[in-house]
């Protein structure tokens, strides 16, 4: 490939890298003005939560790849027991994903 050809590519992952990185900073500098428990740093919290939520609820509902293959069911039964896992354990979220992981695993053997 020549330069000309690359040119695009580079174009594109500058852009992709200006694009995230830029808000990355712009948070870490205001994240450092923010007192610990201020309502803005709960609301930035929550709002980070919901998207995360939002996210995997989207994983389990409407499944991509591989995963759409495997009946509703057992998705929302991994999830359900990953998460009484997570709450019988303290809250410790490796031991809610690994669970999760492993009996979605395994139903997905044994179907």
């Amino acid at each position: 490939m020549t330069a000309a050809e690359l040119w695009p590519y580079a174009v594109i992952l500058f852009a992709g890298w200006f694009a995230t990185d830029l808000w990355r900073w712009l948070g870490v500098i205001a994240g450092n003005r923010l007192a610990e428990g201020s309502e803005t740093l709960n609301w930035v919290r929550a709002v980070a939560t919901a998207l995360v939520m939002a996210v995997t609820a989207k994983l389990i509902v409407f499944p991509t790849g591989s995963l759409a293959e495997s009946p509703l069911w057992l998705r929302l039964a991994a999830a359900g027991l990953g998460f009484v896992a997570f709450l019988v354990t303290g809250q410790r979220v490796i031991v809610g994903v690994v669970v999760s992981l492993a009996l979605l695993s395994l139903g997905l053997a044994v179907l």
